[in-house]
């Protein structure tokens, strides 16, 4: 390892399993301290414990690195507020946020119950946004004290979110809110040495274990697991560094070895008429400029 990330001092969300893990473990080896928080629910959110956390906790101090546990629920004030108070009292700072927590209650949209697109907004959209906010408004004072710091943020967006997911109406709403959260807050928080950047990574873990069997039954190659969430984490950790500076605002997904750019909503075709338009008008219009598009990308698990 090359240090990439030495005296810094990361938080990552839902890092008990999974990406999580993965991200934590992939800091910590490259000589940042980390806060491993983790409610260790099951992959419908309910139930909990410390044990997945302090497990990681257990992993870095093996390897010889420096880690505390963090279990409370980031999707609340007050556990978003005391996440970043553990990073400042256990280690002296704060450096880097990644916002990865999340769990699934898919349903095709006729059966969609209300209580499980909210859980979904809460834990996907919610535990993003406060420890976001929190982590935001320490490094506002940091750079009004004259501390400007080089912040990092690295959200968890998904395909889902960019493309649309067939029985993840609640999931897909959600990752794409995080994508509109992200963009925001790379514009607002530039002045204060904040870098915001998402993530839409693909591979394995309790969350997407049916969503890629496929993929996840044919081997990449010889000694390769294209799959392994530890392929998602070295550009995480990149974008989490002194590495990145100038980085911001962008969407990257990753799978295996790709890493892609994603390029979002931009202007496409455009007419003018310079005056109000006839529904008949407008819808001929319409089929023109639909006409001369790319066509949409085919959403996920679509015929």
């Amino acid at each position: 390892m090359t240090g990439l990330c030495a005296g810094r001092v990361v938080v990552v969300t839902g890092a008990g399993r999974g990406l999580g893990r993965a991200h934590a473990l992939a800091f910590a080896a490259e000589g940042a301290r980390v806060v491993v928080n983790d409610l260790g629910v099951g992959l419908d959110g309910t139930g909990g414990g410390a044990g997945p956390a302090q497990d990681v906790v257990d992993e870095i101090a093996a390897a010889g690195g420096e880690a505390i546990a963090h279990g409370g629920d980031v999707a609340t004030a007050g556990g978003a507020a005391s996440l970043v108070a553990a990073a400042v009292e256990g280690f002296g700072r704060l450096d880097t946020l990644v916002n990865n927590a999340g769990f699934l209650r898919d349903r095709m949209l006729v059966n969609l119950g209300e209580d499980d697109w909210d859980a979904v907004m809460r834990v996907h959209l919610k535990g993003h946004f406060l420890p976001l906010r929190h982590a935001a408004a320490h490094w506002r004072a940091e750079s009004k004290a004259g501390r400007t710091p080089r912040a990092r943020v690295v959200n968890t967006s998904s395909g889902a979110g960019l493309l649309g997911s067939v029985g993840q109406g609640n999931y897909a709403a959600a990752k794409a809110g995080i994508v509109g959260l992200t963009l925001v807050a790379a514009a607002e928080m530039a002045r204060y040495g904040v870098q915001v950047n998402a993530i839409a990574p693909a591979a394995r873990t309790r969350m997407t274990e049916r969503t890629f069997a496929d993929a996840m039954a044919a081997p990449a190659g010889p000694g390769f697991d294209a799959m392994a969430p530890e392929n998602v984490s070295p550009l995480v950790v990149w974008l989490g560094s002194d590495a990145a500076a100038g980085v911001t605002g962008r969407v990257l997904e990753t799978e295996g070895g790709r890493i892609t750019v994603m390029e979002g909503w931009r202007p496409g075709p455009t007419v003018d008429k310079r005056s109000r338009w006839t529904p008949e008008e407008a819808g001929e219009a319409a089929l023109g400029l639909l006409a001369a598009a790319a066509p949409p990308h085919p959403v996920y698990g679509s015929s």
